[in-house]
Protein backbone atom coordinates (compact mmCIF):
# COMPACT_ATOMS: atom_id res chain seq x y z
CA UNK A 1 0.00 0.00 0.00
CA UNK A 2 1.32 3.67 -0.94
CA UNK A 3 1.15 6.44 1.26
CA UNK A 4 -0.37 9.73 0.10
CA UNK A 5 2.05 11.80 -1.62
CA UNK A 6 5.10 9.05 -2.28
CA UNK A 7 3.72 9.40 -6.26
CA UNK A 8 4.50 13.04 -6.04
CA UNK A 9 8.12 12.76 -4.07
CA UNK A 10 9.03 9.94 -6.69
CA UNK A 11 7.97 12.11 -8.96
CA UNK A 12 9.74 14.75 -7.76
CA UNK A 13 12.87 12.91 -7.61
CA UNK A 14 12.77 11.66 -11.10
CA UNK A 15 12.34 15.48 -12.12
CA UNK A 16 15.04 16.07 -9.88
CA UNK A 17 17.38 13.33 -11.59
CA UNK A 18 16.38 14.68 -15.48
CA UNK A 19 17.12 18.42 -14.54
CA UNK A 20 20.95 17.28 -14.25
CA UNK A 21 20.67 15.41 -17.48
CA UNK A 22 22.72 17.82 -20.10
CA UNK A 23 20.56 19.10 -22.68
CA UNK A 24 20.59 16.87 -25.62
CA UNK A 25 20.90 13.43 -23.71
CA UNK A 26 18.11 10.78 -22.09
CA UNK A 27 18.12 9.38 -18.78
CA UNK A 28 17.46 5.69 -18.43
CA UNK A 29 14.49 4.97 -16.46
CA UNK A 30 16.32 2.39 -14.97
CA UNK A 31 19.11 4.51 -13.64
CA UNK A 32 16.79 6.84 -12.32
CA UNK A 33 15.14 4.07 -10.35
CA UNK A 34 18.01 2.51 -8.92
CA UNK A 35 19.72 5.78 -7.71
CA UNK A 36 16.52 7.07 -5.77
CA UNK A 37 14.96 3.71 -4.21
CA UNK A 38 11.72 4.07 -6.79
CA UNK A 39 10.23 0.58 -7.99
CA UNK A 40 10.70 0.69 -11.53
CA UNK A 41 7.34 -0.38 -12.48
CA UNK A 42 5.73 2.60 -10.34
CA UNK A 43 8.31 4.78 -11.81
CA UNK A 44 6.82 4.07 -15.37
CA UNK A 45 3.58 5.15 -14.65
CA UNK A 46 4.49 8.09 -13.07
CA UNK A 47 7.07 9.00 -16.19
CA UNK A 48 3.82 8.05 -17.98
CA UNK A 49 1.64 10.96 -16.54
CA UNK A 50 4.35 13.32 -15.95
CA UNK A 51 4.57 13.08 -20.30
CA UNK A 52 1.32 13.26 -20.39
CA UNK A 53 1.28 16.03 -18.54
CA UNK A 54 3.75 18.00 -21.03
CA UNK A 55 6.44 18.01 -17.79
CA UNK A 56 8.72 15.13 -19.67
CA UNK A 57 9.71 13.93 -22.98
CA UNK A 58 9.98 10.59 -24.02
CA UNK A 59 11.76 8.32 -26.85
CA UNK A 60 10.90 4.91 -27.27
CA UNK A 61 13.77 2.23 -28.33
CA UNK A 62 17.28 0.92 -27.31
CA UNK A 63 18.74 4.59 -27.32
CA UNK A 64 15.37 5.79 -25.64
CA UNK A 65 15.00 7.11 -22.46
CA UNK A 66 13.78 10.37 -20.75
CA UNK A 67 14.51 14.26 -20.75
CA UNK A 68 13.06 17.33 -19.06
CA UNK A 69 10.15 18.86 -22.17
CA UNK A 70 10.96 22.21 -20.97
CA UNK A 71 13.24 24.06 -18.19
CA UNK A 72 13.37 23.40 -14.82
CA UNK A 73 12.95 26.66 -13.68
CA UNK A 74 9.32 26.68 -15.86
CA UNK A 75 8.04 23.89 -14.04
CA UNK A 76 6.27 24.55 -10.91
CA UNK A 77 5.94 21.94 -7.89
CA UNK A 78 2.60 22.92 -6.99
CA UNK A 79 1.44 21.69 -11.26
CA UNK A 80 3.43 18.56 -10.78
CA UNK A 81 2.18 17.79 -7.12
CA UNK A 82 -1.79 18.11 -8.73
CA UNK A 83 -0.78 15.82 -11.78
CA UNK A 84 0.05 13.58 -9.67
CA UNK A 85 -1.29 13.51 -6.38
CA UNK A 86 -4.51 15.50 -6.88
CA UNK A 87 -5.87 18.74 -4.91
CA UNK A 88 -3.26 20.44 -2.22
CA UNK A 89 -6.36 20.88 0.16
CA UNK A 90 -6.01 18.66 3.20
CA UNK A 91 -10.15 18.46 3.45
CA UNK A 92 -12.74 18.44 0.03
CA UNK A 93 -14.39 21.35 1.37
CA UNK A 94 -11.28 23.26 1.33
CA UNK A 95 -10.16 22.34 -2.40
CA UNK A 96 -9.89 24.87 -4.99
CA UNK A 97 -10.06 22.42 -7.85
CA UNK A 98 -11.92 19.90 -6.45
CA UNK A 99 -14.28 21.13 -4.10
CA UNK A 100 -17.00 19.29 -2.19
CA UNK A 101 -19.09 20.05 1.04
CA UNK A 102 -19.15 18.12 3.65
CA UNK A 103 -22.61 17.70 4.38
CA UNK A 104 -22.17 17.76 7.87
CA UNK A 105 -21.61 21.16 9.11
CA UNK A 106 -22.64 24.81 7.70
CA UNK A 107 -19.33 25.99 6.04
CA UNK A 108 -19.82 29.48 6.84
CA UNK A 109 -19.65 29.00 10.88
CA UNK A 110 -16.67 25.89 10.11
CA UNK A 111 -14.01 26.50 11.83
CA UNK A 112 -12.14 23.50 10.83
CA UNK A 113 -13.36 24.31 7.10
CA UNK A 114 -11.32 28.50 7.53
CA UNK A 115 -8.34 26.75 9.19
CA UNK A 116 -8.07 24.02 6.50
CA UNK A 117 -8.35 26.78 4.05
CA UNK A 118 -5.46 28.34 5.13
CA UNK A 119 -3.49 25.35 5.24
CA UNK A 120 -3.82 24.94 1.58
CA UNK A 121 -3.65 28.51 0.53
CA UNK A 122 0.22 28.27 2.61
CA UNK A 123 0.62 25.03 0.93
CA UNK A 124 -0.15 26.49 -2.30
CA UNK A 125 2.13 29.67 -2.08
CA UNK A 126 4.69 27.74 -1.13
CA UNK A 127 4.73 24.82 -3.72
CA UNK A 128 3.16 27.06 -6.67
CA UNK A 129 6.00 30.07 -6.22
CA UNK A 130 8.99 27.48 -6.15
CA UNK A 131 10.15 25.78 -9.30
CA UNK A 132 12.20 22.90 -10.00
CA UNK A 133 15.15 24.18 -10.39
CA UNK A 134 14.92 26.40 -6.69
CA UNK A 135 14.31 22.96 -5.28
CA UNK A 136 17.17 21.21 -6.41
CA UNK A 137 18.87 24.40 -5.30
CA UNK A 138 17.63 23.63 -1.70
CA UNK A 139 18.97 20.36 -1.08
CA UNK A 140 22.50 20.26 -2.18
CA UNK A 141 25.08 18.08 0.32
CA UNK A 142 27.02 22.37 1.13
CA UNK A 143 23.24 23.43 2.16
CA UNK A 144 22.83 19.62 4.72
CA UNK A 145 26.48 20.53 5.64
CA UNK A 146 25.90 23.97 6.90
CA UNK A 147 22.61 23.53 8.35
CA UNK A 148 24.19 20.42 10.78
CA UNK A 149 26.71 22.97 11.56
CA UNK A 150 24.25 25.70 12.82
CA UNK A 151 22.09 23.44 14.86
Amino acid sequence: MRHAHEKSKYGLKALSALAEVPPGQLAFVGDIARRNNIPKKFLDAILSELRNAGFVYSRKGKAGGYSLARPADEIKIGHVDRVLDGPLAPIPCASKTRYQPCGDCDEATCQIRRLMLDVRNAIADVLDNTSLTQMCDMGGPEVLIAETMTA
